[in-house]
Protein backbone atom coordinates (compact mmCIF):
# COMPACT_ATOMS: atom_id res chain seq x y z
CA UNK A 1 0.00 0.00 0.00
CA UNK A 2 1.13 3.55 -0.57
CA UNK A 3 0.40 6.28 1.97
CA UNK A 4 -2.79 7.47 0.28
CA UNK A 5 -4.24 3.96 0.18
CA UNK A 6 -3.13 3.31 3.77
CA UNK A 7 -4.59 6.58 5.05
CA UNK A 8 -7.95 6.00 3.40
CA UNK A 9 -8.10 2.38 4.54
CA UNK A 10 -7.23 3.33 8.11
CA UNK A 11 -9.77 6.13 8.32
CA UNK A 12 -12.44 3.93 6.71
CA UNK A 13 -11.61 1.11 9.17
CA UNK A 14 -10.63 -1.30 6.42
CA UNK A 15 -7.77 -3.79 6.36
CA UNK A 16 -4.32 -2.22 6.06
CA UNK A 17 -0.77 -3.53 5.83
CA UNK A 18 -0.03 -1.31 8.84
CA UNK A 19 -1.78 1.72 10.35
CA UNK A 20 -1.30 5.15 8.81
CA UNK A 21 0.84 7.41 11.00
CA UNK A 22 1.41 11.16 11.31
CA UNK A 23 4.13 13.15 13.05
CA UNK A 24 1.98 16.27 13.30
CA UNK A 25 3.43 19.77 13.18
CA UNK A 26 6.37 20.08 15.61
CA UNK A 27 7.29 23.46 17.06
CA UNK A 28 10.26 25.14 15.35
CA UNK A 29 12.54 24.14 18.24
CA UNK A 30 11.46 20.49 18.12
CA UNK A 31 11.67 20.45 14.34
CA UNK A 32 15.28 21.62 14.59
CA UNK A 33 16.09 18.87 17.12
CA UNK A 34 14.54 16.25 14.86
CA UNK A 35 16.43 17.53 11.83
CA UNK A 36 19.70 17.35 13.75
CA UNK A 37 18.90 13.86 15.03
CA UNK A 38 17.97 12.51 11.60
CA UNK A 39 20.64 14.59 9.82
CA UNK A 40 17.92 16.05 7.63
CA UNK A 41 17.79 19.42 5.92
CA UNK A 42 14.18 20.12 6.87
CA UNK A 43 11.18 18.63 8.65
CA UNK A 44 9.75 17.22 5.41
CA UNK A 45 12.87 15.12 5.02
CA UNK A 46 12.41 13.91 8.61
CA UNK A 47 8.85 12.88 7.79
CA UNK A 48 10.02 11.06 4.69
CA UNK A 49 12.60 9.09 6.68
CA UNK A 50 10.00 8.30 9.38
CA UNK A 51 7.58 7.07 6.69
CA UNK A 52 4.96 9.56 7.79
CA UNK A 53 1.85 9.01 5.65
CA UNK A 54 0.30 12.48 5.82
CA UNK A 55 1.50 15.69 4.20
CA UNK A 56 -0.24 18.56 5.99
CA UNK A 57 -0.58 22.03 4.49
CA UNK A 58 -1.88 25.15 6.20
CA UNK A 59 -4.63 26.83 4.21
CA UNK A 60 -2.82 30.05 3.16
CA UNK A 61 -4.28 33.31 4.41
CA UNK A 62 -2.63 36.72 4.18
CA UNK A 63 -4.42 39.91 5.18
CA UNK A 64 -3.05 43.27 6.32
CA UNK A 65 -3.74 42.16 9.90
CA UNK A 66 -2.58 38.54 9.99
CA UNK A 67 -0.93 35.70 8.11
CA UNK A 68 -2.81 32.70 9.51
CA UNK A 69 -6.41 31.73 8.96
CA UNK A 70 -6.87 30.79 12.61
CA UNK A 71 -6.17 34.44 13.49
CA UNK A 72 -8.29 36.04 10.77
CA UNK A 73 -10.64 37.89 13.13
CA UNK A 74 -9.34 41.02 14.86
CA UNK A 75 -11.61 40.68 17.89
CA UNK A 76 -9.53 43.11 19.95
CA UNK A 77 -9.29 45.73 17.20
CA UNK A 78 -5.57 46.10 17.73
CA UNK A 79 -4.60 44.95 14.25
CA UNK A 80 -1.26 43.90 12.88
CA UNK A 81 -0.85 40.25 13.82
CA UNK A 82 -1.49 40.76 17.53
CA UNK A 83 -3.76 37.74 17.63
CA UNK A 84 -1.13 35.34 16.26
CA UNK A 85 1.42 36.09 18.95
CA UNK A 86 -0.93 36.73 21.86
CA UNK A 87 -3.97 34.66 20.98
CA UNK A 88 -6.37 34.20 23.88
CA UNK A 89 -9.97 33.26 24.42
CA UNK A 90 -10.34 34.95 27.79
CA UNK A 91 -9.64 38.64 27.11
CA UNK A 92 -12.68 40.78 26.35
CA UNK A 93 -13.40 40.89 22.64
CA UNK A 94 -15.21 43.60 20.74
CA UNK A 95 -18.64 42.22 21.70
CA UNK A 96 -17.85 41.97 25.42
CA UNK A 97 -20.21 44.73 26.50
CA UNK A 98 -23.08 43.79 24.19
CA UNK A 99 -26.31 43.00 25.99
CA UNK A 100 -28.47 41.90 23.06
CA UNK A 101 -28.42 41.26 19.32
CA UNK A 102 -28.95 44.92 18.46
CA UNK A 103 -25.84 45.83 20.43
CA UNK A 104 -23.88 43.23 18.46
CA UNK A 105 -25.03 44.69 15.16
CA UNK A 106 -24.28 48.25 16.29
CA UNK A 107 -20.70 47.25 16.99
CA UNK A 108 -20.18 47.31 13.23
CA UNK A 109 -17.46 44.69 13.27
CA UNK A 110 -15.69 44.43 9.92
CA UNK A 111 -16.10 40.78 8.94
CA UNK A 112 -13.17 39.69 6.75
CA UNK A 113 -13.81 38.21 3.32
CA UNK A 114 -11.59 35.17 2.75
CA UNK A 115 -11.77 35.65 -1.00
CA UNK A 116 -9.64 38.77 -0.60
CA UNK A 117 -6.91 37.02 1.38
CA UNK A 118 -6.66 33.44 0.07
CA UNK A 119 -4.67 33.10 -3.12
CA UNK A 120 -5.93 30.28 -5.31
CA UNK A 121 -2.55 30.10 -6.99
CA UNK A 122 -0.84 29.67 -3.62
CA UNK A 123 -3.33 26.96 -2.65
CA UNK A 124 -2.49 25.04 -5.81
CA UNK A 125 1.24 25.56 -5.37
CA UNK A 126 1.48 24.29 -1.79
CA UNK A 127 -0.63 21.23 -2.59
CA UNK A 128 1.34 20.45 -5.75
CA UNK A 129 4.52 20.51 -3.65
CA UNK A 130 3.26 17.47 -1.73
CA UNK A 131 4.91 14.12 -2.56
CA UNK A 132 2.67 12.29 -4.97
CA UNK A 133 2.37 9.21 -2.76
CA UNK A 134 1.32 11.01 0.44
CA UNK A 135 -2.17 11.73 1.74
CA UNK A 136 -2.63 15.52 1.66
CA UNK A 137 -4.45 17.13 4.58
CA UNK A 138 -5.47 20.77 4.63
CA UNK A 139 -5.20 22.45 8.02
CA UNK A 140 -8.24 24.72 7.96
CA UNK A 141 -8.94 24.59 11.72
CA UNK A 142 -12.24 26.51 11.35
CA UNK A 143 -12.43 26.84 15.13
CA UNK A 144 -15.74 28.66 15.25
CA UNK A 145 -16.49 27.86 18.92
CA UNK A 146 -13.10 29.17 20.02
CA UNK A 147 -13.55 32.22 17.80
CA UNK A 148 -16.95 33.07 19.23
CA UNK A 149 -15.49 32.74 22.74
CA UNK A 150 -12.74 35.19 21.78
CA UNK A 151 -15.27 37.55 20.19
CA UNK A 152 -17.00 38.09 23.53
CA UNK A 153 -14.32 36.92 25.93
CA UNK A 154 -14.85 33.37 27.14
CA UNK A 155 -16.60 34.13 30.43
CA UNK A 156 -18.96 36.59 28.75
CA UNK A 157 -19.63 34.15 25.92
CA UNK A 158 -20.47 31.21 28.17
CA UNK A 159 -22.87 33.35 30.19
CA UNK A 160 -24.44 34.71 27.01
CA UNK A 161 -25.04 31.17 25.76
CA UNK A 162 -27.48 30.81 28.64
CA UNK A 163 -28.87 34.33 28.87
CA UNK A 164 -28.68 35.79 25.34
CA UNK A 165 -28.15 32.86 22.96
CA UNK A 166 -29.49 34.80 19.98
CA UNK A 167 -26.47 37.10 19.82
CA UNK A 168 -24.01 34.21 20.26
CA UNK A 169 -25.68 32.37 17.39
CA UNK A 170 -25.51 35.49 15.23
CA UNK A 171 -21.75 35.89 15.70
CA UNK A 172 -21.13 32.16 15.35
CA UNK A 173 -23.11 32.04 12.09
CA UNK A 174 -20.93 34.80 10.59
CA UNK A 175 -17.79 32.91 11.64
CA UNK A 176 -19.02 29.62 10.14
CA UNK A 177 -19.91 31.42 6.91
CA UNK A 178 -16.33 32.73 6.74
CA UNK A 179 -14.84 29.26 7.16
CA UNK A 180 -17.24 27.66 4.68
CA UNK A 181 -16.26 30.22 2.06
CA UNK A 182 -12.58 29.68 2.86
CA UNK A 183 -13.01 25.91 2.54
CA UNK A 184 -14.76 26.30 -0.79
CA UNK A 185 -12.00 28.53 -2.17
CA UNK A 186 -9.32 26.09 -1.04
CA UNK A 187 -10.99 22.92 -2.29
CA UNK A 188 -12.04 24.48 -5.59
CA UNK A 189 -8.43 25.54 -6.14
CA UNK A 190 -6.69 22.21 -5.61
CA UNK A 191 -8.38 20.06 -8.24
CA UNK A 192 -9.24 17.08 -6.04
CA UNK A 193 -5.67 16.65 -4.76
CA UNK A 194 -6.57 17.01 -1.07
CA UNK A 195 -7.68 13.88 0.78
CA UNK A 196 -8.65 15.33 4.15
CA UNK A 197 -9.22 18.48 6.14
CA UNK A 198 -8.51 19.02 9.82
CA UNK A 199 -11.05 21.23 11.57
CA UNK A 200 -12.15 21.51 15.17
CA UNK A 201 -12.50 23.30 18.47
CA UNK A 202 -10.90 22.70 21.83
CA UNK A 203 -13.89 22.04 24.06
CA UNK A 204 -12.42 19.62 26.60
CA UNK A 205 -10.51 20.06 29.82
CA UNK A 206 -8.41 17.37 31.48
CA UNK A 207 -11.49 16.12 33.36
CA UNK A 208 -14.45 16.74 31.07
CA UNK A 209 -16.16 19.06 28.63
CA UNK A 210 -15.87 22.81 29.22
CA UNK A 211 -19.58 23.17 28.47
CA UNK A 212 -22.46 20.74 28.79
CA UNK A 213 -23.29 18.25 26.02
CA UNK A 214 -26.51 20.22 25.49
CA UNK A 215 -24.54 23.41 24.82
CA UNK A 216 -22.11 21.50 22.58
CA UNK A 217 -25.14 20.27 20.65
CA UNK A 218 -26.53 23.78 20.31
CA UNK A 219 -23.41 25.89 19.72
CA UNK A 220 -20.69 23.61 18.33
CA UNK A 221 -22.29 20.79 16.36
CA UNK A 222 -24.43 22.77 13.86
CA UNK A 223 -21.41 24.68 12.55
CA UNK A 224 -19.29 21.53 12.57
CA UNK A 225 -21.92 19.66 10.56
CA UNK A 226 -22.11 22.41 7.93
CA UNK A 227 -18.34 22.30 7.50
CA UNK A 228 -18.22 18.49 7.45
CA UNK A 229 -21.04 18.26 4.92
CA UNK A 230 -19.29 20.78 2.67
CA UNK A 231 -16.00 18.86 2.81
CA UNK A 232 -17.79 15.59 2.09
CA UNK A 233 -19.43 17.17 -0.97
CA UNK A 234 -15.90 17.39 -2.41
CA UNK A 235 -15.09 13.80 -1.45
CA UNK A 236 -12.76 14.95 1.34
CA UNK A 237 -12.44 13.24 4.73
CA UNK A 238 -12.73 15.31 7.92
CA UNK A 239 -10.56 14.81 10.98
CA UNK A 240 -12.12 16.70 13.88
CA UNK A 241 -9.71 18.10 16.48
CA UNK A 242 -10.40 18.76 20.14
CA UNK A 243 -7.94 18.51 22.97
CA UNK A 244 -9.07 17.30 26.36
CA UNK A 245 -11.76 14.98 27.63
CA UNK A 246 -14.49 14.97 24.98
CA UNK A 247 -15.93 11.48 25.43
CA UNK A 248 -19.45 12.89 25.94
CA UNK A 249 -19.22 14.88 22.70
CA UNK A 250 -18.06 12.01 20.48
CA UNK A 251 -21.60 10.68 19.81
CA UNK A 252 -22.55 14.19 18.65
CA UNK A 253 -19.54 14.35 16.34
CA UNK A 254 -20.45 10.94 14.94
CA UNK A 255 -23.94 12.25 14.17
CA UNK A 256 -22.38 15.32 12.54
CA UNK A 257 -20.45 13.02 10.19
CA UNK A 258 -16.84 13.41 11.34
CA UNK A 259 -14.61 10.69 9.90
CA UNK A 260 -12.05 10.69 12.72
CA UNK A 261 -11.39 12.29 16.10
CA UNK A 262 -8.01 13.86 16.87
CA UNK A 263 -5.87 13.70 19.01
CA UNK A 264 -7.02 11.25 21.74
CA UNK A 265 -5.50 13.13 24.67
CA UNK A 266 -4.64 9.85 26.33
CA UNK A 267 -4.49 11.01 29.97
CA UNK A 268 -7.72 13.02 29.85
CA UNK A 269 -10.71 11.48 31.61
CA UNK A 270 -12.58 8.95 29.48
CA UNK A 271 -10.10 9.14 26.59
CA UNK A 272 -8.32 5.89 27.39
CA UNK A 273 -7.99 3.90 24.16
CA UNK A 274 -9.68 0.88 25.74
CA UNK A 275 -12.72 2.99 26.64
CA UNK A 276 -12.92 4.56 23.18
CA UNK A 277 -12.70 1.16 21.51
CA UNK A 278 -15.42 -0.26 23.76
CA UNK A 279 -17.85 2.60 23.16
CA UNK A 280 -17.16 3.72 19.61
CA UNK A 281 -15.56 0.89 17.64
CA UNK A 282 -17.02 0.71 14.16
CA UNK A 283 -18.66 4.13 14.47
CA UNK A 284 -15.74 6.50 14.00
CA UNK A 285 -11.97 6.42 13.60
CA UNK A 286 -9.28 8.16 15.64
CA UNK A 287 -5.94 9.89 15.16
CA UNK A 288 -3.39 10.23 17.96
CA UNK A 289 -3.17 8.27 21.17
CA UNK A 290 0.58 8.37 21.94
CA UNK A 291 0.63 10.48 25.10
CA UNK A 292 2.53 13.79 24.90
CA UNK A 293 1.92 14.81 28.51
CA UNK A 294 4.04 12.15 30.21
CA UNK A 295 5.06 9.28 27.94
CA UNK A 296 6.78 11.02 25.03
CA UNK A 297 8.58 13.68 27.11
CA UNK A 298 9.60 11.44 30.04
CA UNK A 299 9.38 7.82 28.91
CA UNK A 300 12.01 5.61 27.35
CA UNK A 301 12.04 4.50 23.70
CA UNK A 302 11.10 1.01 24.91
CA UNK A 303 8.06 2.40 26.72
CA UNK A 304 6.99 4.34 23.63
CA UNK A 305 7.33 1.28 21.39
CA UNK A 306 5.30 -0.78 23.88
CA UNK A 307 2.49 1.81 23.82
CA UNK A 308 2.42 1.79 20.02
CA UNK A 309 2.19 -2.03 20.04
CA UNK A 310 -0.67 -1.80 22.55
CA UNK A 311 -2.52 0.73 20.40
CA UNK A 312 -2.05 -1.38 17.29
CA UNK A 313 -3.44 -4.41 19.12
CA UNK A 314 -6.48 -2.46 20.28
CA UNK A 315 -7.02 -0.85 16.87
CA UNK A 316 -5.83 -3.12 14.01
CA UNK A 317 -7.35 -0.38 11.85
CA UNK A 318 -9.30 2.81 12.51
CA UNK A 319 -6.45 4.55 14.37
CA UNK A 320 -3.88 6.83 12.74
CA UNK A 321 -0.88 6.46 15.06
CA UNK A 322 0.29 9.92 16.12
CA UNK A 323 1.36 11.96 19.15
CA UNK A 324 -1.62 13.12 21.21
CA UNK A 325 -0.91 16.75 20.26
CA UNK A 326 -0.23 17.87 16.71
CA UNK A 327 2.11 20.65 17.92
CA UNK A 328 4.89 18.41 19.24
CA UNK A 329 6.84 20.32 21.90
CA UNK A 330 10.60 20.57 22.33
CA UNK A 331 10.54 18.50 25.52
CA UNK A 332 10.13 15.30 23.48
CA UNK A 333 13.45 13.46 22.86
CA UNK A 334 13.95 12.60 19.18
CA UNK A 335 14.79 9.03 20.25
CA UNK A 336 11.17 8.65 21.39
CA UNK A 337 9.84 9.86 18.06
CA UNK A 338 12.06 7.33 16.31
CA UNK A 339 10.73 4.60 18.60
CA UNK A 340 7.15 5.65 17.83
CA UNK A 341 7.60 5.46 14.07
CA UNK A 342 9.86 2.41 14.06
CA UNK A 343 7.09 0.46 15.76
CA UNK A 344 4.21 2.09 13.89
CA UNK A 345 5.56 1.24 10.43
CA UNK A 346 6.40 -2.40 11.13
CA UNK A 347 4.46 -4.91 9.09
CA UNK A 348 3.14 -7.45 11.58
CA UNK A 349 2.79 -10.95 10.22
Amino acid sequence: MNSIERFLATIERKHTDRPACWLGDPTPQEALRLCEFYRAENINQVKRVCKDDIYAVEVPYHSPKCSAIYAAFDWYRKGSNVDIEHRTLTADGCFAKCEDLEDVKKTDFQWPDPELYISKEECRRIVEEAPGDKAVMGMLWASHFQDVCAAFGMQNCLVNMLTEPEMVHYVDDRIVEFYMKAMTIFLESVNGKVHALLIGDDMGSQRGLMISPALVSEFVIPGAKKLIDLAHSYGVKVIYHSCGSIEEAIPLLIEAGADAIHPIQALAAGMEPENLKKKFEGKISFCGGVDTQELLPKGTPEMVAAKVRELRTLFPTGLIISPSHEGLQEDVPPENIKALFDEAVKIYT
